[in-house]
């Protein structure tokens, strides 16, 4: 396979520039609210050795035992590969077994107060194809928010500025990759969601490259925006032993998703990617309780109930 597998579908030059500069702000960002004498992220440069499975190189940044964030990790990679993986062919299967390129964001940041959602952005690009055809290349996306405790002023200001960003590329892109988030981040083997959702989409490539990587730009410009004020908003509550119980409790389930049914994921793992880097989203403390189950009237159980359901929280943010 040629390693300028991209060159040919789109400018990989400025996708690259752009992903490495968007995981340079995020990672700055969350540095400045730690604040002074705060945990800063760790920069663990990668590059693959000729003769393994992928070829590439990437940065995976990490944080752990901060002053608002428990662990924060923001990797980005650039990697190629002779084969791409099932996981990323199940919608293409015709380019089962070619060649493909493929680079990208991906962040998991799991606060310390309980009261401060776990947060998930990822934005990517891939190409793929076989000898003597012209690469196909698409996009994908997107950024979901995962409370503990639930407030729906938080909910609808993370709705409201997805759907902020995603306008300008038609009034159908938000309400389609918001369904397609709910769809996505569910645990089909508890019947529950993730969190409250956000937006996702993938293998995206019908406004073309340009524009399809605009909107991915403007995904991910919109991260920070989107989690940040939550943050703020949060990081201050009071919390005790029964908060934090809830919160380890539920990190259980972010992991089982990660594990069992999260594409990027799979896609990592079955192409040879970089074990640490694919599991930064792992938390670093987790528990779980065998049928839990919380009095009805407690916020733990609303939680449940009124916010890990599919609803439309800019027109029914109750």
């Amino acid at each position: 396979m040629s390693a300028q597998l991209l060159d040919s579908t789109g400018p990989v030059a400025a996708v690259r520039a752009y992903l490495t500069g968007l995981q340079a702000r995020i990672t700055g960002a969350l540095e400045d609210l730690e604040g002074e004498g705060g945990a800063r992220f760790v920069a663990d440069a990668w590059h693959k050795a000729p003769g393994e499975p992928l070829q590439g190189d990437g940065l995976t940044k990490i944080l752990e035992n901060g002053r608002i964030f428990e662990r924060a990790g923001c990797g980005f990679s650039h990697v190629r590969g002779p084969q791409l993986p099932p996981s990323a062919t199940q919608h293409r299967p015709e380019l089962a077994g070619a060649p493909f390129e493929a680079m990208g964001v991906s962040l998991v940041f799991h606060p310390r107060n309980p009261y401060v959602p776990t947060v998930h952005m990822n934005v990517r690009m891939i190409a793929a194809g076989h000898a003597g055809q012209m690469p196909t290349c698409w996009f994908g996306g997107g950024m979901d928010l995962t409370p503990y405790y639930g407030f729906a002023d938080d909910a609808r200001h993370f709705h409201q500025t997805c759907r902020d960003a995603l306008a300008p590329f038609g009034d159908d892109k938000y309400p389609r990759f918001k369904a397609w988030c709910d769809e996505y981040f569910f645990l089909k083997h508890r019947q529950e969601q993730r969190g409250v959702g956000g937006v996702f989409y993938d293998d995206f490539s019908e406004l073309g490259v340009e524009q399809s990587f605009a909107m991915t730009r403007a995904v991910g410009d919109a991260f920070l925006a989107a989690y940040l004020p939550i943050v703020e908003r949060r990081q201050g509550m009071a919390w005790g032993e029964r908060e934090r119980a809830f919160q380890l409790y539920r990190r259980g389930r972010y992991v089982e998703f990660n594990l069992v049914w999260d594409r990027g994921t799979h896609f990592g793992l079955q192409s040879g990617g970089r074990t640490e880097s694919i599991l930064l989203s792992m938390p670093p403390m987790v528990s779980w309780s065998y049928q839990r189950q919380d009095p009805p009237d407690s916020p733990e159980a609303a939680l449940l109930r009124e916010f890990l359901v599919r609803k439309d929280w800019l027109a029914d943010p109750a």
